[in-house]
């Protein structure tokens, strides 16, 4: 497998430089276990909401209308949420300062429900998601897309940056960078897939130190997503 020292090198050349490329990165770091631990429950939700809605949405159209959605789920306090009322919903349904998908606002308290579950076992949903081994984070999707509504694919990689959470995702730059390196030869669509991508990420981590989602960026931007050649280099395998 290719030395991560070789990728940094690459992604730092199309960025302008390795200050410039920590720069990108810095934007996206991770917060600290503790951090992560520290942020109230309803702001896991929160951002599991936000996450949710912004698949198929305008991210724009989303944020411009977030004040009506956290007065419409009572600022996602889990409990109020978990035992939403049938009235409450219809109202929702019926509210146009949030967008009226049905199946997406019932996610909303379906996702409160698991958030209550964690807590009663783990004091709280954020110590749960902080104390999640990063070695294992596609054990962590898996249990996202089995027990949370919503949260499969790119959406679950996506919440868990927001919180902060180190996390890799599948976009096409990312996903061309581990074809050309031989960890992969087809976009992951399943755990196996993720399973082996994990391994190359566990592998990279250990050799240079660097967090799951700062590999995934800097694998990305070793990619020219524009038309053009893209600079020749040998490819290795696991």
């Amino acid at each position: 497998m290719t030395p991560f020292a070789e990728i940094l090198a690459l992604a730092a050349e199309r960025k302008g430089g390795v200050p410039a490329l920590e720069r990108i990165l810095a934007a996206t770091a991770p917060r600290s276990p503790a951090e992560i631990a520290s942020t109230p429950d309803d702001r896991i939700l929160a951002e599991m909401t936000r996450r949710i809605f912004y698949a198929g949405f305008s991210a724009k159209v989303i944020d411009d209308k977030w004040p009506a959605f956290e007065k419409g789920f009572n600022g996602f306090d889990p409990k109020a949420c978990a035992f939403m009322s049938e009235e409450h919903f219809d109202r929702l349904m019926q509210d146009r300062g949030i967008v009226r998908n049905g199946a997406k606002v019932k996610s909303v308290q379906i996702n409160a429900q698991f958030l209550l579950t964690l807590k009663t076992s783990h004091g709280s949903a954020a110590q749960f998601f902080a104390n999640w081994p990063d070695a294992d984070y596609v054990g962590l999707l898996d249990v996202l897309k089995k027990r949370a509504s919503h949260l499969g694919g790119d959406a679950a990689g996506r919440f868990l940056r927001a919180i902060g959470k180190p996390a890799f995702i599948a976009t096409p730059d990312m996903v061309a960078a581990l074809v050309r390196e031989g960890v992969i030869d087809h976009p992951p669509t399943g755990k196996r897939d993720l399973s082996t991508v994990q391994a190359a990420f566990n592998r990279w981590s250990e050799e240079s130190g660097r967090d799951l989602t700062a590999i995934s960026r800097i694998l990305a931007m070793t990619v020219d997503s524009q038309p053009g050649p893209a600079p020749h280099r040998k490819s290795r395998t696991v």
